[in-house]
């Protein structure tokens, strides 16, 4: 074999050599990439089902499944909770929790009702609730009803009024609270500024037959100051306010 012919083949098994080194590169970079890709996409899904339980079946930070904005979900006798849904909830002073979210406009609110109630402090007295103690609210209603010598069926439909059905609070999402003050005066206060900071007074008297609860004086709701705002400025409640929306 001439020194020529070595030389070629050598060249040759040189150049075979270096394309299955590349091959073998961009075989791995490929790999390295879809690896990648899939490590992503698992952290998406991971964070997408978070915000899923965080929300009650939110499929973004702000909006339900459905389109609707967290603040504005509608809770009633006839809009159910959303299947599976829990709330990220912190610690009131005082030991009622509320929805995280809603912490600071509510402080802040209390903070501000101080002058309409002697210099005091309102007090959260019921936040969050949890199904079985919704539970327990309704049936200690529906027995009181019946003591007083309604039918079961009367007893029900009264205690409706007052205390909604489990899995039909707004308790239930962490958005609603009832107040106590001092004075009656901090509830005149409540209806004239409340929507400042986010809140409605939720079931006025004059709306009962729209809201399906009796007036409650002592009930507020966050939605969001500009949905606050459009509503008492229109002298509208949730449920006329979602409706206006579609």
């Amino acid at each position: 074999m001439t020194d020529y012919t070595r030389a070629r083949r050598r060249k040759h098994q040189t150049g075979r050599q270096s394309r299955a080194r590349s091959a073998w590169l961009v075989a791995a970079f490929s790999i390295a990439a879809i690896l990648l890709i899939g490590i992503i996409a698992c952290l998406d899904y991971a964070k997408s089902l978070s915000l899923k339980g965080a929300q009650g079946g939110a499929a973004s930070a702000g909006h339900y499944e459905d389109g609707t904005p967290w603040n504005l979900r509608l809770v009633n006798p006839w809009s159910p909770l959303p299947e599976g849904y829990t709330a990220g909830l912190q610690e009131m002073p005082g030991g009622e929790k509320v929805d995280s979210r809603i912490y600071g406009p509510l402080t802040d609110m209390l903070e501000a009702a101080r002058e309409g109630n002697n210099g005091e402090l309102p007090r959260v007295i019921s936040g969050y609730r949890t199904q079985e103690v919704q539970q327990s609210f309704y049936d200690e209603k529906v027995s009181q009803y019946k003591n007083e010598g309604y039918s079961e069926g009367e007893a029900r439909e009264l205690a409706g009024q007052w205390v909604a059905r489990p899995g039909n609070s707004e308790h239930q999402l962490g958005l609603a609270v009832d107040l106590e003050g001092d004075t009656y005066d901090v509830f005149f206060w409540l209806q004239e500024n409340s929507y400042k900071y986010g809140f409605i007074f939720r079931y006025p008297g004059s709306k009962t037959d729209i809201t399906g609860t009796a007036e409650e004086v002592w009930h507020y709701r966050y939605v969001g100051v500009e949905a606050a705002t459009e509503m008492y400025e229109q002298g509208l409640c949730l449920e006329e306010y979602v409706q206006g929306m579609a």
